[in-house]
């Protein structure tokens, strides 16, 4: 859930205000961005090629889902904590644009294989996703149990 500042930023005409809170908003995307890109670029050097893409898009997804159940039912996060974490480093970690890349290069020798890869990222990063939402979940009641 977008914070009051976050809303503002949408609806509200280009003017001082929205420029204030878009730009704070934008580096903060920027700087995670560069991070989360990083982070992909390295792991493709180290294990090039779809298994590569693959993994990064799961885990990707995994934390996101993670992420986005912390931030929304757990805490009350820093305003600009999810444009950086969530689009910024989540978003510059995981790469659609390498995922359809490495779908039509194998395409081109093995077409059920890259239908099997294009099916295969979308479902378990959704299920990533579930997973990492649910577990996260469930780990929180279980700390707020013991707690109690």
């Amino acid at each position: 859930m977008a914070s009051p500042a976050e809303a503002r930023t949408v609806r509200e005409p280009a003017g001082k205000a929205a420029s204030a809170i878009t730009w704070d908003v934008l580096a903060a995307v920027a700087a995670g961005g560069a991070i989360g890109s990083v982070l992909r670029w390295s792991t493709s050097l180290v294990w090039p090629g779809p298994a590569s893409t693959f993994l990064v898009n799961v885990l990707g997804c995994l934390a996101i889902g993670v992420l986005m159940c912390v931030i929304t039912e757990l805490v009350t996060p820093h305003r600009l904590l999810r444009p950086f974490l969530g689009v910024g480093v989540l978003g510059g970690f995981t790469t659609f644009s390498t995922y359809v890349t490495d779908a039509l290069r194998l395409a081109l020798s093995a077409p059920l294989a890259a239908l099997g890869y294009l099916l295969a990222t979308v479902l378990c990063c959704l299920l990533a996703v579930f997973v990492g939402i649910t577990a996260t979940r469930a780990l929180s009641r279980g700390l707020r149990r013991e707690a109690a």
